[in-house]
């Protein structure tokens, strides 16, 4: 009998899978996509909500003008992030982290191997201003930064500029630095940080402030000329010359 009753409870059982099945489209094997969907659902919302707060602001910007954008509930969006700070403070931090991510390879790319410094620093200098395009939507964020700063939360703040700009400053100095090690630069350990925010204000600041964080493109003549001032201003403070010594003495 109880062989019997065994072999019953396990016919129901294969019936219930099957009926779930039969309504899930999926066994329990298929079971995981549901949380590959969720993942999806969550990059939908912060690419939703990058656009809308790149466009309208942090202020300005609505959960209902979110949740269109994503193609998601309003629930959704307080489910994943529980409310408009928690998804800005998301958004920024996880778009900060992948461009300085970014960043930190472009110095690699550039400044790994330098033979003519200031033919391959001119070229790094081209790519870098470049930023703001490569990642629109982050810097159309940053953008807004500027005119809201009052009213963004001091912590999230104070978190992008570590994770963002500071950040990748640190990394612009370390490879400054290996170079000076190299001979290539006037650049030590006293002056490593202050030439990487020299160079950044000379090259990237100059573009950042003639196009407004790429809202208005400048034309590729314009950048260059930027460029090129830029980083012969920058050598001309920690450029080496062979027959002067350090041009940068003193900096």
């Amino acid at each position: 009998m109880a062989g019997h009753a065994d072999s019953e409870r396990d016919k129901d059982s294969g019936r219930d899978r099957d009926s779930e099945r039969d309504k899930d489209g999926a066994g329990a094997a298929d079971r995981k996509p549901p949380r590959k969907g969720m993942a999806e659902k969550r990059r939908a919302i912060t690419s939703g909500a990058r656009t809308v707060f790149g466009r309208e602001g942090y202020t300005r910007a609505s959960i209902d003008a979110i949740a269109a954008e994503a193609g998601v509930s309003t629930r959704t969006i307080y489910n994943h992030f529980g409310d408009k700070e928690g998804l800005f403070r998301a958004v920024l931090l996880e778009s900060a982290e992948s461009v300085t991510a970014a960043t930190e390879a472009l110095f690699e790319r550039h400044l790994r191997k330098v033979r003519d410094v200031e033919e391959d620093l001119l070229d790094f200098a081209r790519e870098w201003v470049g930023q703001s395009e490569a990642h629109p939507g982050h810097f159309s964020v940053v953008r807004q930064i500027i005119p809201e700063g009052r009213r963004l939360p001091a912590d999230v703040l104070e978190e992008w500029q570590r994770i963002g700009p500071r950040a990748s400053q640190d990394a612009l100095a370390r490879w400054l630095l290996e170079l000076g090690r190299q001979g290539l630069l006037a650049v030590d350990e006293a002056n490593a940080r202050k030439a990487a925010r020299h160079l950044a204000l000379m090259v990237g600041g100059g573009v950042t402030a003639e196009s407004y964080f790429g809202a208005l493109p400048l034309a590729e003549a314009e950048v260059e000329e930027i460029v090129r001032d830029g980083v012969g201003i920058f050598l001309r403070l920690y450029g080496v010359d062979a027959a002067q010594g350090p041009a940068g003495a003193g900096v």
